[in-house]
């Protein structure tokens, strides 16, 4: 197959010199560790002694990962990508509130994004984490099956009316949902809870979709235990693919506790994971909906074969590709040239409130250093190409 994300021209098309410098540079600091770990705490100490340093980040690290402030601030950047037909996923990125008004503040900011993408062609669908709608420590208690307090389970009856009021509203408005996945310690409700919601909303065609981490070894049974409900059931399934975010924490934890990890042995048993499911997928079309979350190369070009070997077009409405803003843009841009149905995830907030998913994805670019050197060194071809590297 023609290497496709080898064009540096198409893929960094919408920076500017200055912009592909400041992305140049922040790589850079990212691919040393050490760096990443000093700035992360420097960080981490000027916001929570309300250091005024706001702006400093926001002309940096925000601007290269995240959209705006809010969903306005976004639409630049939304309009800029739909200038090259790459769609975007709006995603509030503030996240871990452990109180009820923060928790509704999110259902409330979620319903607001699905009105605006609504009206939105470059914007087909919205996003929210399980933990913006609930407790972490409740998520985990109902995956002991501990018995709930009478208070306990009114605080779960409102995480489960907030999850069902907005794949309710989705479902009016025709707009996708993406659900996202977390620590395997509190997934199982959010998998029992997104099913429900699946089988009641995805009668027709998928609007809800779960989130499937493939660097856990468990999850093809899952898959196929899903796909025999869908069956049964009569409904669609909408599964976004990913490999997976919280590797480290994950095997900490099931070290510390004596138990057998839940991820992948190795790498390569997780890219096996993710084709897999990708493979098992795309056999049943007609239950299934993809959103293949990936910066792995050779996935999406495992993908983009297999699609044209079961005479699946480009734009089938039913695939999607999903790379993060600021990253992955030789994938992103590479293929929606060629007509494939392509989103960044468009992370958006207030820069104090974002900061940890800007900490963490430091800290992943960071720890898989075959990333970041391989964005290093297509912006410097693209540098090279500019003539900006003298």
């Amino acid at each position: 197959m023609d290497r496709i994300f080898e064009n540096t021209k198409t893929a960094f098309a919408l920076k500017s010199d200055s912009e592909l410098e400041r992305a140049y540079f922040l790589f850079k600091l990212i691919a040393n560790e050490p760096l990443v770990r000093i700035g992360t705490a420097v960080t981490n100490f000027a916001i929570k002694a309300h250091l005024p340093v706001d702006g400093l980040i926001r002309a940096t690290v925000f601007d290269h990962f995240c959209g705006g402030v809010s969903e306005d601030d976004c639409m630049p950047v939304i309009d800029k990508l739909w200038s090259k037909k790459v769609f975007a996923v709006l995603d509030y990125s503030v996240e871990g509130k452990q109180t009820e008004d923060p928790l509704d503040d999110a259902l409330e900011m979620t319903l607001k994004i699905l009105d605006f993408v609504k009206e939105k062609d470059a914007i087909p669908f919205a996003v929210f984490k399980p933990t913006g709608y609930g407790r972490l420590a409740l998520f985990e208690k109902l995956s002991t099956d501990e018995a709930l307090s009478a208070e306990e389970q009114a605080e779960w009856e409102r995480v489960v009316n907030r999850f069902d009021v907005t794949a309710k509203k989705a479902h009016s408005l025709g707009v996708h949902l993406l659900i996202d996945a977390e620590e395997s310690w509190m997934q199982d409700p959010v998998d029992m809870l997104v099913e429900e919601l699946m089988e009641k909303y995805n009668k027709e065609k998928a609007i809800v979709f779960t989130t499937v981490q493939l660097y856990r070894w468990d999850r093809m049974d899952y898959l196929r235990t899903l796909h025999k409900k869908a069956q049964d059931g009569g409904f669609k399934v909408g599964i976004k693919a990913v490999r997976g975010a919280y590797m480290e924490k994950e095997n900490e934890r099931a070290k510390e506790r004596g138990y057998d990890s839940p991820i992948c042995p190795d790498k390569p048993a997780t890219d096996t994971n993710f084709d897999e499911a990708v493979r098992y997928m795309l056999d049943d079309l007609d239950i299934f909906s993809i959103f293949a979350g990936t910066h792995n190369e050779e996935s999406c070009y495992k993908l983009l074969e297999w699609m044209k070997a079961d005479g699946i077009a480009e734009a089938d409405p039913r695939i999607w590709f999903g790379q993060l803003f600021g990253m992955s843009d030789h994938i992103s841009f590479n293929l929606a040239e060629r007509n494939y149905n392509v989103a960044k995830y468009l992370p958006f907030g207030p820069v104090r409130d974002v900061m940890p998913y800007l900490i963490r994805r430091a800290e992943e670019n960071t720890s898989v250093a075959g990333q970041t050197n391989r964005e290093l060194a297509l912006l410097k071809k693209e540098r090279k190409r500019r003539n900006l590297d003298e």
